[in-house]
């Protein structure tokens, strides 16, 4: 059972901005981002979040405490303090822990943590569906689609980090799927579709495949090549941007097309962004 206790947020806290410095964010913030009980409103925040105290409490939140050194002792988390390792780190001691329970028990914990309040605990939600050698692609996709809809950015970077490497090794059956969600109602989801197949993406091994063909990718970009929203906008002209420091012609040919085809203002700023790099040389 989960032993979570509705607690009251100050109302200053919901509503706060958040710091641009950890050393500025309040420390009534700190103890209940690092308890759980809060999201984090910006980056700053999202890093300044202690993974180690956090996993203590949610051990407790679902009664686990007694395996808490079983689970974690060789996850490397002592010395470890880069949060691109930490994360995937904990998953897998989620993963391990699951491994020993009945499957309604795995599904209570999995449940729990995918459902959590905090975003950094969603995040290990996240890394588990990626990391869980018992799914096949079709399955690990259909299971971070939750999180890659998610209502926080941080649980959205991490949804595609956490199935970057089996999009990469079955890249093909992966643009297959992805195709469908490039035209999906939801915003995030269509992101999602084309961040995490960037050739050359922020915190993550390149797709060597999308760097020499990235044509391969076209059907899915043509499908938000005049998207409404700019977050996925932004995400078409970082895709081209990345495509352009390898095949600069494909992009300059893929853009021009573009605007003769669909001479609109999303479509302008996805070609102005894509082509960023391209024009400054």
């Amino acid at each position: 059972m989960n032993n979570q206790k509705a607690i009251a947020i100050p109302e200053h806290l919901l509503q706060r901005k958040g710091a641009q410095k950890a050393a500025d964010i309040p420390a009534e913030a700190v103890e209940l981002l690092n308890r759980g009980r809060l999201e984090t409103v910006n980056l700053t925040e999202w890093l300044a979040v202690d993974h180690r105290i956090l996993l203590h409490h949610v051990i407790n939140e679902l009664g686990l405490l007694q395996e808490q050194d079983t689970a974690f002792a060789e996850a490397g988390l002592a010395n470890e303090s880069k949060i691109m390792k930490i994360i995937p780190a904990i998953a897998q001691g989620w993963l391990e822990l699951a491994e020993r329970k009945p499957d309604a028990e795995r599904a209570r914990i999995f449940g729990a943590l995918a459902a959590h309040r905090s975003d950094s605990v969603r995040c290990w939600a996240a890394y588990i569906v990626g990391l869980d050698q018992r799914l096949s692609l079709s399955q690990k996709l259909k299971g971070i689609r939750p999180f890659a809809a998610d209502s926080h950015f941080g649980v959205r970077e991490i949804a595609w980090m956490a199935v970057r490497e089996p999009i990469t090794n079955e890249l093909e059956e992966s643009l297959a799927i992805l195709y469908e969600w490039a035209r999906d109602q939801d915003a995030n989801v269509r992101r999602f579709a084309v961040e995490a197949i960037r050739p050359q993406g922020v915190w993550a091994k390149h797709i060597s495949a999308l760097k020499q063909n990235p044509g391969m990718a076209l059907p899915i970009l043509e499908h938000v090549k005049s998207d409404p929203v700019k977050y996925v906008q932004d995400s078409v002209g970082n895709w081209l941007n990345d495509a352009g420091k390898t095949a600069p012609d494909w992009v300059n040919q893929v853009c021009d097309a573009w605007l003769e085809l669909s001479d609109t203002k999303e479509t302008r700023r996805i070609v102005t962004k894509g082509k960023r790099s391209l024009l400054k040389k």
